[in-house]
């Protein structure tokens, strides 16, 4: 039982390495408008996914495109004698998180208070490697 649990480690080291994380924590954007940006680059090559956020007009893809660098280079980090162009990267998971929200009053007419909620979302980026495939 050692042997199959040592083997079944080295397995999930392997499987580890060809992903990628970054995270945007407290990114001051609501959340329904940076998923807008993130359906674009879901599932999609990294060159592609780049080029898409490069030329979006949206704000949110500046913010997108500044992580999805992030965990380009932290995939590198983890994979130093690998090849980028051989790896064929993608975006295998990106997730909007709602995050706090600072809470303020706007006068409103007849002595009343309206509340605004400034929103934040929180994302999460995840690399995958198309040519490791596990059996």
């Amino acid at each position: 039982m050692g042997v199959r649990k040592k083997e079944r480690a080295e397995q999930i080291k392997e499987a580890k390495k060809s992903l990628a994380f970054a995270k945007l924590n407290n990114c001051p954007t609501s959340p329904r408008k940076m998923r807008l940006v993130a359906d674009l680059v879901r599932g999609e090559k990294v060159e592609k996914a780049l080029a898409i956020l490069k030329f979006s007009q949206k704000e949110a893809s500046r913010r997108l495109e500044k992580l999805l660098l992030s965990a380009i280079a932290n995939w590198q980090a983890k994979n130093e004698e690998a090849d980028i162009e051989a790896a064929d990267l993608y975006v295998k998971e990106i997730r909007v998180d709602g995050g706090s929200m600072l809470k303020r009053l706007r006068p409103a007419p007849q002595g009343r208070a309206h509340r605004i909620r400034k929103r934040s979302n929180h994302v999460t980026l995840v690399l995958g490697s198309n040519n490791n495939t596990q059996s």
